[in-house]
């Protein structure tokens, strides 16, 4: 497939044969992509159809991460990967725009995925990338969503923009390599370094930095509040927020620790607790969530629920009685057992489990090679197994949600 690589080819996209092109790839099905450019080159250059073809596919792409609007707007290969998934975007503008914030430096912009949902939040964006291609996208974007009145995309060196004046400044340094196109998990690799991201963002009034969520904690500065957010379960990022203009309830705490969790909400602001001492296994099992595992926020959970860690290396909670907390997962727990696959196999159909989920948390085991040698059959019932370890010792925790157990 060939994608957009030059600013004639994404102008020729903008113009009304490329928009013909890519109104008629709407709906287009990537298995059929060879007989449709075979029939589209009749009418078309040959570089448009190709282009045209492109866009379509990356709109596929775009569609778990922007939604509807996917279908409207323009990407880069790198601008699909990197952007900010829109229900994250939208939790990030909501919080600054209830910050007071009303105009904002949106430093390394891209596609402009974050400077959408910032607009939408009522805040005017100065949105600055150095790639034309990817500035050129974000222009096309804020006019196909009619936010053009309240983006302004500049193509310059972020490190050159002069941000004074503006409430707020949100810096998303590039964190893979153009080289070898990996993740670069070194923050002073990012693009621009999370030295220099750290140090703009202290001369704005407020300011958010997006880093990755697995960012060692001891790379974190005192003077910001660091939340990991998760949509649906998954870990999409970390920010790290500066205020010095108070900003009420909203305002950053400096040095805290947070957890949210879209699409509910919850928020989950640390209180600095140790560890609880580990336990038994009680009759209930929380799996907190993947942000309060990265936010270092287990004990706060454990709290919450009167629990018990199953041992000092492991993020799963064991308490005595259910309580509903919305940063963990609980499951009624019925076994307890040494971690031995002949007798876990025998259990199984002695209960008539056809289907189970497999988790793991400190186990060796991989769970599709432990299912591999269970050879479930076609029982009537289900259940969750965990392979982990209680006091240090390889376990086997038998049990079925929560929700189920009601």
């Amino acid at each position: 497939m060939v994608q957009v690589t030059d600013l004639d080819t994404f102008s020729a996209l903008l113009a009304p044969e490329g928009q013909a092109l890519l109104a008629e790839l709407r709906d287009h099905d990537p298995a059929d992509e060879l007989a449709a450019a075979t029939r589209l080159r009749r009418d078309h250059p040959a570089p448009l159809v190709s282009a045209a073809l492109g866009q379509a596919r990356l709109r596929q792409r775009a569609a778990a991460k922007f939604g509807a609007d996917a279908r409207l707007m323009y990407f880069t290969p790198n601008g699909v990967e990197q952007s900010t998934r829109a229900t994250v975007a939208a939790h990030r503008a909501t919080r600054l725009a209830a910050l007071g914030v009303r105009t904002l430096a949106d430093l390394c912009c891209g596609i402009g995925g974050d400077a959408i949902a910032l607009a939408r939040a009522g805040i005017r964006v100065l949105a600055v990338d150095r790639d034309p291609l990817a500035c050129a996208a974000a222009r096309a974007n804020a006019e196909a969503l009619g936010l053009a009145g309240l983006i302004e995309v500049r193509c310059a060196d972020v490190t050159e923009v002069d941000t004074a004046g503006y409430d707020a400044v949100f810096v998303d340094p590039a964190r893979r390599s153009k080289v070898r196109g990996g993740r670069i998990f070194d923050p002073e690799a990012y693009s621009p370094p999370l030295s220099w991201a750290v140090e703009a963002a202290r001369t704005a009034p407020f300011a958010a930095l997006k880093i990755a969520p697995g960012v060692p904690h001891d790379a974190l500065p005192d003077d910001a509040e660091t939340e990991w957010i998760s949509d649906g379960g998954e870990v999409k990022e970390a920010v790290l927020w500066f205020g010095t203009a108070g900003g009420g309830a909203a305002g950053p705490t400096p040095g805290a620790r947070r957890a949210t969790l879209l699409p509910s909400g919850d928020s989950l602001l640390g209180a600095g607790l140790p560890d609880p001492e580990p336990g038994p296994v009680g009759d209930w099992l929380y799996e907190p969530d993947g942000a309060v595992i990265r936010a270092h926020l287990v004990a706060d959970v454990a709290r919450q629920v009167d629990g018990r860690l199953i041992d000092p290396t492991i993020a799963y909670i064991t308490a005595d009685r259910l309580t509903e907390t919305a940063y963990a997962t609980a499951y009624a727990i019925t076994d307890v057992l040494p971690f031995n696959v002949k007798k876990l196999k025998a259990l199984l159909r002695e209960r008539e489990i056809g289907i189970a989920v497999i988790k793991k948390r400190g186990s060796a085991v991989e769970p599709e090679e432990l299912r591999k040698k269970l050879k479930l059959g076609g029982g009537r019932n289900s259940c969750t197994i965990f392979l982990t370890r209680v006091a240090g010792a390889p376990t086997m925790l038998l049990g079925h949600p929560a929700a189920e157990a009601s």
